[in-house]
């Protein structure tokens, strides 16, 4: 058994080191050091750096029977000392090489005074090293400790690092409402300040104490006792609350946060769309972005007041028939695809795509579409004289088309027609042997999921008064793609939750902007092996993933 917990250290620790030296090699520890979580004490990249060790600790022990966990928390300790090995050979290697940036240009003495702590090389990389092996140590701890300490300490130290890390946010938010005095108080030049820090970390302890020792259970035993017509009223009360937060919303986030908030709103739309293509359907379809390009275009032709303008329409006489081309172009692609699936149905689609991005930076069709140049004056929306024109007018128009696209889907989702996809993403030869007619249920999930697509695309064109072919390559429909399988397949509120998370969060942080794809890349990856249904999973996916694990509980449970 040591043997085998050594390797596993061993193991842990040197992978866990070989992935943060590649982090620190193309520069992002120095890149998100710039962000302060706690001004002057604790930034983001000492968190990515540091974070490395604890969790090899953490994994070390994760696994251990609770007799075993308190002697391997050695191993722990040797886990996060070798995570410290292949920083400490970077930064001896930068004495005997010095001119080692001429070869990796992200080396720079920044980031070797960043994994230094501010010291001497030789002596830095000791209290590196020192500092690694405390954290291995503490990770390999935390399961030994109580769950009643262990709980509390985990969310104090999660919403502490949480509320640092969305500081700016919070700042936009309150800075119209503080005083200039009161904002110093709280936030520093980039996040938030250590007094507040302490408190949120302390509330956060004290609120997960309290919930622990019997707040759960009065708030369970409070809503068993609520009647159905209580439980009703409480659902509409929250409905309301939450549609009256949504109306106001822009006027409590200011100019910058509201663009922001469009923005996810835009690819929820899609989201939704290829939701109902991926998720209910179970098609794979990696050309979704020619979609949203044709929305958009057909708006930009039919409202440009520009010369390549075919009918000077308003937006809203344009939007209907964006629509319909999105949803005629969807079944056009469904017709040939109907006999194919898995990869030959992602690779045709895939073509479509760039079939429809060629085509449109062509000069084939530059006369009618304005090639790489793009189409300009697009007019934008109006509303009894009122025009659209600043991002908080945009939101409530992306918040009506996402409202309707939720509720065109959960009405889909729940009739015949859902159950008919759920059943061709199960599978094909028992759907149609069941008397399911698979041609006519591919071409309305195709044609369905295009018309969202067009959708937003038709409000992305009126948004920006200028569309052009860049806007409309591959990494959309991989993004789009992306937020659906970390929200979770098939689920609209995983949706939601995916493309904050995918969308959001970078535009907030603008530090992950140049390395969004590689954060991508991980978080998919952490995401298939640690949850593989989503973050907000439906609950179909979630008892197919876990039917093993909930008859291994009941067998249990019955002897």
């Amino acid at each position: 058994m040591t043997q085998l917990e050594l390797r596993n250290a061993v193991r842990a620790g040197l992978l866990a080191g070989i992935i943060i030296l590649g982090i620190s090699a193309v520069g992002m520890v120095e890149g998100f050091d710039q962000r302060d979580l706690i001004t002057g004490v604790f930034t983001l990249g000492q968190l990515v750096l540091f974070s490395a060790p604890f969790i090899a600790g953490y994994l070390v022990t994760k696994n251990e029977h609770d007799e075993a966990k308190v002697s391997s928390i050695g191993f722990g300790t040797l886990a996060g000392v070798l995570t410290a090995v292949p920083l400490v050979l970077l930064i001896l290697l930068t004495l005997v090489w010095p001119t080692i940036r001429n070869s990796f240009v992200n080396v720079s003495p920044e980031l070797i005074r960043i994994l230094t702590l501010g010291s001497s090389p030789v002596a830095g990389g000791i209290v590196l090293a020192v500092v690694m092996a405390v954290l291995g140590t503490v990770g390999a701890a935390v399961h030994v400790l109580p769950e009643k300490i262990r709980k509390p300490l985990i969310n104090g130290v999660g919403w502490m690092l949480g509320v640092g890390m969305l500081s700016e946010v919070l700042l936009n938010i309150l800075r119209p409402i503080l005083g200039r005095s009161l904002i110093r108080v709280l936030f520093g030049t980039k996040g938030v300040t250590l007094p507040v820090a302490i408190v949120v970390f302390v509330l956060a302890v004290v609120f997960t104490i309290w919930w622990e020792a019997g707040g759960r259970e009065r708030y369970q035993s409070r809503q068993a006792a609520m009647s159905d017509e209580q439980i009703k009223r409480t659902r509409q009360g929250l409905t309301i609350g939450g549609l009256v937060l949504l109306l106001i919303m822009p006027l409590i986030l200011g100019t910058y946060l509201t663009e922001v908030v469009d923005n996810v709103g835009l690819f929820i739309l899609m989201g939704l769309g290829l939701n109902i293509v991926v998720g209910f359907a179970g098609l794979l379809d990696l050309g979704y972005v020619a979609f949203f390009a044709i929305g958009a275009y057909v708006v930009g032709i039919l409202t440009s007041q520009g010369d390549l303008g075919i009918a000077h329409m308003s937006f809203w006489l344009a939007l209907p028939i964006a629509i319909l081309v999105a949803v005629a172009a969807g079944m056009t692609l469904g017709i040939p695809v109907l006999r194919m699936r898995g990869d030959y149905l992602a690779i045709v689609t895939l073509g479509f795509g760039e079939i429809i991005r060629v085509l449109a930076t062509s000069d084939l069709l530059k006369p009618y579409i304005g090639g790489a140049q793009g189409v300009l004056q697009i007019a934008k929306p109006e509303i009894f004289g009122f025009t659209m024109v600043q991002p908080q007018h945009f939101y409530y128009l992306i918040l009506a088309g996402v409202g309707l696209a939720i509720l065109v889907s959960s009405r889909l989702r729940d009739a015949r027609l859902g159950r008919q996809w759920m059943a061709l993403r199960e599978d094909e030869d028992v759907a149609e042997a069941m008397g399911i007619r698979l041609v006519t249920t591919k071409l309305l999930a195709f044609g369905i999921g295009a018309g969202f697509s067009g959708l937003s695309g038709a409000i992305f064109a009126a948004r920006l008064s200028s569309i052009f072919p860049h806007s409309f390559n591959l990494l959309i429909s991989i993004n789009v793609l992306s937020l659906i399988i970390v929200g979770g397949m098939g689920s609209l509120p995983g949706v939601v939750v995916g493309a904050l998370v995918l969308v959001g969060l970078p535009e907030l942080l603008r530090e992950f902007a140049e390395y969004r794809l590689l954060l991508y890349g991980v978080l998919l990856i952490a995401m298939m092996i640690a949850r593989p249904e989503g973050l907000w999973p439906s609950p179909i996916t979630r008892r197919e993933l876990h039917a093993e694990e909930e008859l291994e509980q009941a067998a249990e449970a019955g002897r």
